[in-house]
């Protein structure tokens, strides 16, 4: 950890600040928590034990109901919640500068409480069984989509706080280019808000006037279009911040420096033209969508890998230089030198490590004729595990490990243990994932309960035991890092007068004010991303609307 005195003349949080904050922390692991628990429940029903008959004195009344509260607490509302917690500080820290309007980002950040309470609440009551994905013509209750509506609002409104901040901090800093984890949060924020106008318009205009009556049925291809819209840039909603700290504050945690200032702006700005325009090769079996658009799709699919390669190789350059500094050599032997008994740093280079598989297995999800035998598979849980499970969970526990000391002005309460915990989640993710990934290719579906299934086949019997344990064996060790920064948070021994945890910003090896002056304007960038979306997605959804056929009536699952 990196101790700092008080006469540093970084800006420091102000209290204020840091509960704010925090209070954005402790909503995100409560999520993490609840959600994680039926995490391993779903495994070992895999392997064959089902647990969930004995939860029904608890109002948990399906295998499914489990997996909607999963998903939509760890992958929307963990996420969420974390992201623009840590994006707060990030923008404070990078600007030196408190929030411009205080009050907007803290209206924002009580619309997303009101709207996690409406929207868990019908699924707490069995009346949102739809999973996080909410694949009409299944019906939930008309608080849930309002929910969902009001936690997308309010995080819209908190990245609005941030652009005030930012316009005016560049009205009083001219020509001064913007600090790079600034620029990152902010092409987040943006790239999240263009994203998630697909389900905005899925909610707003298909499903409320649906689950109110207003409408006798709904039109399944349009609102799916609408939903992938969304769900595919979703993932690098996820994945930039854990970025924003791989490139922006791991170098500085290994005694190094960010190796090229350019190239991380340069993976950024292609992460927000290219996230958005591939949707439909999470359509591929749906009928309706020309097969000439799919192909589209199918390529810019591919050729957001690009910015991924860059971040891979800017970052393990980054890495290395720091190791290098601490006296590592060799080709590859470098890598002992780096500080792995730093947990907030192991963390996130097991992190790395797991979203190396990640992105080769998105690759196949990506190709249109090995989609065919993959889609609706194990295998696309496998994958999902290993980005949001993994690279940025994983990446996100590691950041907590600095943040919530930095918060509370206390120090990491058991590192060794912070450790064991990481250690273990990594080794569980391996084995579960690896056995998702080969039940898949097996030909096992997902979102079916396959460990009392009459069907299973005996040579899927050994990997789904391998489901079962490794998914318990991940439980453990998140609930170990949890149960760490808990302690943390809430122990009464407080770092030594004049000492905290700093923010760990890395230097950049090139000179910050040298970097191109085209990479660090909006506007082309904004254009061609908007260009992009208009070309890939313009022409089918003026089809689909134009022709929209609203005749599935909706059922309860």
């Amino acid at each position: 950890m990196t101790i700092a005195t008080t006469t540093s003349p970084v800006y420091p949080l102000t209290k204020e600040d840091r509960r704010f904050v925090g209070l954005h922390l402790v909503i995100a692991f409560s999520a993490l928590v609840i959600g994680s628990l039926f995490g391993p429940l779903q495994a070992l029903e895999h392997a064959g034990l089902d647990l969930y008959p004995s939860l029904e004195r608890f109002g948990i009344q399906s295998y499914y109901q489990g997996l909607t509260l999963h998903g939509v607490l760890n992958a929307l509302i963990w996420t969420t919640f974390f992201i623009t917690g840590f994006l707060t500080l990030v923008v404070i820290r990078g600007l030196q500068r408190p929030l411009a309007l205080p009050w907007l980002n803290r209206l924002g950040f009580w619309m997303m409480v009101v709207g996690l309470v409406a929207a868990a609440i019908p699924i707490l009551l069995n009346k949102a069984t739809v999973l996080y994905t909410f694949y009409p013509p299944m019906e939930a209750n008309t608080w849930f989509y309002v929910g969902l509506t009001l936690v997308v609002v309010g995080s819209w409104i908190e990245g609005w706080g941030f652009y005030v901040t930012y316009w005016r901090w560049r009205k009083e800093h001219g020509t001064t280019r913007t600090p790079f984890i600034v620029l990152a949060a902010l092409i987040t924020m943006v790239l999240w808000q263009i994203a998630t106008l697909g389900v905005a318009a899925e909610i707003l205009g298909l499903l409320l006037p649906w689950s109110i009556g207003l409408a006798d049925g709904v039109d399944p291809l349009l609102s799916r279009t609408f939903f992938w819209f969304t769900g595919h840039p979703l993932v690098y909603f996820w994945l930039l911040p854990a970025y924003v700290s791989w490139y922006g504050m791991l170098p500085k945690q290994v005694d190094g420096k960010l190796f090229s200032n350019s190239l991380a702006r340069l993976a950024f700005w292609l992460f927000l033209i290219l996230s958005t325009p591939l949707g439909f090769h999470h359509q591929f079996v749906d009928p309706g969508i020309p097969s000439g658009w799919k192909y589209i799709h199918s390529i810019l699919t591919f050729s957001v890998f690009f910015p991924s390669l860059l971040t891979f190789f800017t970052v393990i350059a980054s890495l290395e230089y720091g190791a290098r500094k601490r006296g590592g050599t060799g080709r590859l032997a470098w890598i002992k030198a780096l500080p792995w008994k730093n947990p907030s740093v192991t963390a996130q280079l097991l992190a790395g490590i797991l979203f190396v598989f990640g992105g080769i297995g998105g690759l196949a999800n990506a190709s249109y004729n090995v989609n065919l035998v993959l889609h609706n598979t194990a295998w696309v849980p496998g994958h999902f595990h290993l980005t949001v499970g993994s690279a940025v969970t994983l990446s996100f526990v590691g950041i907590a490990f600095w943040l919530v000391p930095h918060l509370t002005r206390k120090p990491l309460w058991s590192p060794k243990t912070a450790l064991v915990g990481v250690w273990t989640y990594f080794v569980g993710m391996l084995i579960f994932s690896n056995a998702m990934h080969t039940v898949g290719l097996l030909g096992a579906p997902r979102r079916t309960t396959l460990g009392l299934a009459p069907y299973v086949p005996p040579e899927w019997t050994g990997h789904l035991w391998r489901v079962g344990f490794g998914g318990t064996l991940m439980w453990i060790g998140l609930m170990t890092a949890v149960v760490v920064v808990a302690v943390t948070a809430f122990r009464s021994t407080r770092l030594p007068e004049g000492e905290y945890v700093d923010v760990p910003v890395a230097e950049s090896i090139d000179d910050e004010q040298q970097v191109p002056v085209w990479l660090d304007r909006w506007m082309p960038w904004l254009v061609g991303a908007a260009v992009l979306i208009i070309l890939a997605y313009g022409p089918q959804l003026i089809d689909k609307i134009g022709g929209m056929a609203p005749t599935s009536p909706p059922f309860t699952p």
